[in-house]
């Protein structure tokens, strides 16, 4: 009885997807899974830069990711790899994006959600770079993330976007309105150096900035340094009979302003709340319905979206019980 009432649940707040567990026997690994948190921001008036979080792996393992422009695939990168920039692009120009994993069996999985980015005007001719951005620190957020800040650079049209280098070597972008990013995917315990460097429509570069060095914690915390505190979760009867989640937390300290959360329940993504209007900065609430069966037990845990589009840590779980 209970399953039948998760299922319910599960498709009640999933009308159009599917509650996403195991299918029968023998299902599991037919192909890969969509790729999660892809994002794109313009890098120049003629580039797009976009980037994914790994897909979930069938048992032989992703081979590579496929790049698609609307419904022309424009590049493929490897498994290892988790972005790309798409160039050739024209100026003023709004695109779609989308990408694909394909397993080592060469089977294709579904498409991630589409994004979409315009690329800025190109303007009148100009060869001038940004200047250098200054400023730049940073802070360790846990053993796999960092957050890097700079001061914003200036130019004579205007900056576009923001490369962050690993090394010497391009590993994420953020919009020209941003002057942080948090870099996930790191290793726990290891010591890294950050650059960062301004670039405009024309595809004109500052140089790099000053270099950051930081070391990751040592353990499995998995970036909690992002994830919201204090958080709370109780159940409530309404007066139909019907039971929901209340939920309440403090937003993490950012730099911007996030605007949307993924809840789970029981292990699984349930619904995101995305604030449309000013969101919240010293609490945030949210409820939804469970059911209407007492004694039902519920896990439940909150991640933010970061500023830089990238997911923050999960809050602590919390276990609620129906009319507990």
């Amino acid at each position: 009885m209970r399953r039948v009432a998760v299922l319910a649940l599960c498709a009640a707040l999933f009308p159009l997807s599917g509650c996403g567990g195991p299918g029968p026997a023998g299902d599991e690994g037919r192909m890969p899974g969509a790729p999660a948190g892809v994002t794109a921001e313009a890098g120049s008036s003629t580039s797009v830069h976009v980037m994914w979080n790994a897909a979930p792996a069938t048992d032989g393992g992703i081979e590579v990711y496929e790049v698609y422009r609307g419904t022309a695939k424009v590049t493929e990168v490897p498994a290892g790899t988790h972005m790309v920039d798409v160039t050739r692009l024209r100026p003023s120009t709004a695109y779609v994006f989308t990408v694909r994993a394909r397993d080592t069996e060469g089977r294709l999985g579904p498409p991630s959600r589409a994004v979409r980015a315009t690329t800025p005007a190109s303007g009148p001719a100009d060869t001038r770079a940004p200047t250098r951005p200054g400023g730049v620190t940073g802070r360790v957020v846990g053993d796999r993330a960092v957050q890097v800040s700079w001061s914003a650079s200036s130019d004579a049209v205007g900056v576009v976007s923001y490369d962050i280098l690993q090394g010497g070597t391009k590993i994420h972008s953020v919009g020209g309105n941003q002057t942080a990013a948090v870099v996930t995917g790191l290793r726990p315990g290891t010591r890294y150096a950050f650059t960062v460097r301004a670039r405009d429509a024309a595809d004109n570069v500052s140089p790099a900035s000053a270099t950051v060095r930081l070391t990751t914690a040592a353990g499995a915390d998995d970036g909690r340094g992002t994830a919201p505190s204090d958080f709370r979760a109780t159940t409530r009867r309404a007066d139909d009979g019907s039971y929901s989640i209340d939920l309440s937390w403090v937003p993490p300290a950012a730099d911007g302003v996030i605007t949307e959360y993924q809840i789970h329940l029981d292990g699984h993504p349930a619904t995101s709340l995305v604030y449309g209007g000013t969101p919240p900065r010293d609490r945030a609430t949210y409820s939804f319905y469970v059911g209407e069966r007492a004694g039902e037990t519920h896990r439940v845990r909150v991640r933010p979206r970061l500023p830089d589009g990238t997911w923050g840590g999960f809050t602590p779980e919390r276990t609620v019980t129906t009319g507990g």
